[in-house]
């Protein structure tokens, strides 16, 4: 796998690098300060994140992110037009499962709106038609949001990855508010979600001084949620064995 970078000087010369995975990984654990952290956003980013961090074998691997940010932005702005509300920041503690990809699970079991100047579980809040909403057109509205704007523009959604990165780096340096929780595609190993060790994978996360956690205690008792979460799961382990079978 490699990543390519496009350089465009002021007097319109461009300049083309194509660097490998395992290559860059290997630059970073040999040049890096062993702090550093790394955010992945070029797709498929989980796996990208993955084969990067496998190669810097001096950097913790809880130093490598990938970015589900994006979605995660998606998703509430889904919510903000559903529910009319004032603001997207009036909405609180979606989660975005697994994988940046058409598996992706948007789930909203602990999210809140802001109504009143109290916030409420949007479980509270639903009609019928909110529930059958959330339940089909929501999901699939914000997995394949990036493929219908590529459809309707013939580019992708640069600007609003490059300000969901920027939301990501923010949160994980300056933290999450209290009470608050965001998405990040993380290392797996000890996850309280019975998701398998050795993949990046999106969970709920907190962020405190450039260190993130895991969200624990957070139940999905629906059998379609488990499965969705599964089904993202299984895509990863086998975009994770495709790859270590073309870098090995």
């Amino acid at each position: 796998t490699t990543t390519t970078t496009t350089t465009t000087t002021t007097d319109g010369t461009t300049s083309v690098c194509c660097l490998s995975l395992p290559d860059m990984g290997k630059a970073i654990a040999k040049t890096a300060n062993k702090n550093v952290k790394v955010v992945v956003v070029a797709n498929p980013a989980n796996t990208n994140c993955l084969i990067t961090a496998l190669n810097a074998e001096n950097i913790p691997k809880k130093n490598f992110s990938a970015l589900t940010r994006l979605d995660y932005n998606r998703a509430k702005g889904q919510l903000h037009e559903r529910f009319k509300l004032t603001s997207p920041n009036h909405i609180k503690n979606v989660i975005i499962w697994g994988n940046h990809s058409k598996t992706m699970f948007p789930d909203v079991i602990d999210a809140k709106v802001l109504r009143n100047g109290k916030w409420e579980a949007v479980s509270s809040v639903l009609s019928e038609e909110d529930k059958k909403w959330l339940e089909n057109d929501f999901i699939t509205t914000v997995q394949q949001r990036g493929s219908s704007v590529i459809k309707a523009r013939g580019l992708s959604s640069a600007m609003s990855a490059a300000n969901a990165a920027v939301d990501h780096i923010h949160n994980l340096f300056l933290g999450t508010k209290e009470g608050h929780h965001v998405a990040m595609a993380v290392w797996s190993d000890g996850n309280p979600y019975g998701i398998e060790d050795g993949i990046f994978y999106s969970f709920p996360v907190k962020c405190k001084n450039g260190e993130w956690q895991f969200v624990d205690g957070i139940k999905n008792n629906t059998s379609r949620g488990k499965e969705l979460m599964k089904i993202t799961e299984q895509e990863l382990l086998e975009e994770k064995r495709i790859a270590l079978g073309s870098t090995e």
